[in-house]
């Protein structure tokens, strides 16, 4: 069946040759945008949806989140709102409460949340493990991942568990070898935690190359909780993306300018965590490609909503609306190398999202406000 989306108010098509068309509509057939201009001149269609003026854009394309985990931390975010810092180790708490989940807790609580971003207008997500951290842990995470989404990533290289703590080699050896085996037919991607009290250069470097070896694709988080060699890493490995990049020095900044490796910037897990915000601005400035992702997490980031993000991203990092928009939409399609994704234009994936406001421009300057009216997805109303 094809669908007309018609009295567009505004169309932000992520498409350099029309980025933002007034009084527009597009036409949908199947699961592909097959048309797109003017309304007055839209071809007709069977079924109409009448956007009453209305703003519509591409599906919002998260490409990090950690959807796959059981159990709560919110008192770890009670202390840090009471003045404890952040350093990354309540990921142990999630992992306990994790591999004693049944696989039908972890896939309810997983739908539940792609639900929650679904509504919001994400139409895409990327779904990493990492909160199993053992060979039969992970393989059921990414299985439960590879559910929800065809973007699943393989985070066994989160932290060290408890059993490893004063053997992190072996730990390793085991990731990107029995680990790395079991997971490969589930995973898309591979992912390490490079940060001080995780992973370090040499470590992530290794477990980086043994993935690529099974042909997966390669992110990174990188530069977190400060300085780091995982920014560079990552552009030396030709790796999608580089994950939180808060502190980056000139050299960081450089080499993310001039390569293909996307900054993906997480401004949930600095709101979370009362950390320093990324400059974005700086990126931008230098030539780097930026995504914005929500980093959906149970310690650090437990928000699925990139409305949110994007506000944040306006407010704190120095982006204009309409680049936090791009951010995070042709930002995360870029993070995932998917060329069918982020952008309204013949031959792109169906991901739609009508807003209930008249400008891309309110996502930021009505924060916090539900605005997201219609969401296509394929094609089809969600």
């Amino acid at each position: 069946m094809s669908l007309v989306v018609t009295n567009i108010g505004e169309l932000v098509t992520n498409d350099p040759e029309s980025e933002i068309l007034k009084d527009a509509a597009v036409v949908v057939d199947g699961d592909r945008i097959v048309w797109v201009g003017a309304a007055s001149a839209a071809p007709a269609a069977d079924l109409r949806l009448d956007a009453d003026g209305a703003a519509v854009l591409p599906g919002f394309v998260d490409s990090h989140a950690h959807l796959i985990f059981a159990g709560d931390r919110a008192a770890e975010f009670g202390a840090r709102m009471a003045g404890q810092p952040y350093t990354g180790g309540g990921i142990r708490t999630t992992v306990t409460a994790t591999r004693a989940a049944s696989d039908d807790e972890l896939r309810r609580n997983a739908r539940r949340l792609a639900g929650e971003a679904l509504r919001q207008g994400t139409t895409t997500l990327e779904i990493k493990s990492g909160y199993g951290l053992t060979v039969d842990d992970e393989t059921r995470s990414l299985r439960v991942a590879g559910e929800l989404t065809e973007e699943t990533t393989f985070l066994g290289a989160h932290v060290v568990p408890a059993e490893f703590e004063d053997r992190p080699d072996d730990y390793v050896d085991l990731v990107r070898g029995e680990m790395m085996d079991a997971v490969s037919a589930y995973a898309k991607w591979v992912d390490v935690f490079c940060e001080r009290g995780a992973f370090d250069g040499d470590q992530a470097r290794a477990i980086l190359k043994a993935g690529a070896e099974r042909g997966l694709g390669l992110r990174l988080h990188a530069n977190q909780l400060g300085p780091g060699p995982g920014v560079r890493l990552a552009v030396e490995l030709g790796a999608a993306s580089a994950d939180h990049c808060t502190h980056l020095d000139d050299a960081d900044v450089e080499a993310l300018a001039g390569s293909d490796t996307v900054a993906t910037l997480l401004p949930g897990a600095e709101f979370s965590t009362r950390s320093p915000y990324p400059d974005a601005r700086r990126l931008l400035d230098a030539g780097a490609t930026v995504a914005l992702a929500t980093d959906c997490n149970p310690g650090s980031s437990y928000t699925s909503s990139m409305p949110f993000c994007i506000a944040l991203a306006v407010r704190e990092m120095g982006l204009t609306p309409t680049e936090a928009v791009t951010a995070a939409t042709a930002g995360g399609a870029a993070a995932l190398r998917r060329t069918d994704l982020g952008r309204i234009s013949p031959g792109a994936r169906a991901d739609l999202i009508v807003l209930d406001a008249p400008s891309h421009l309110h996502l930021a300057y009505r924060p916090g406000v539900p605005l997201i009216r219609h969401v296509l997805q394929h094609g089809a109303p969600r």
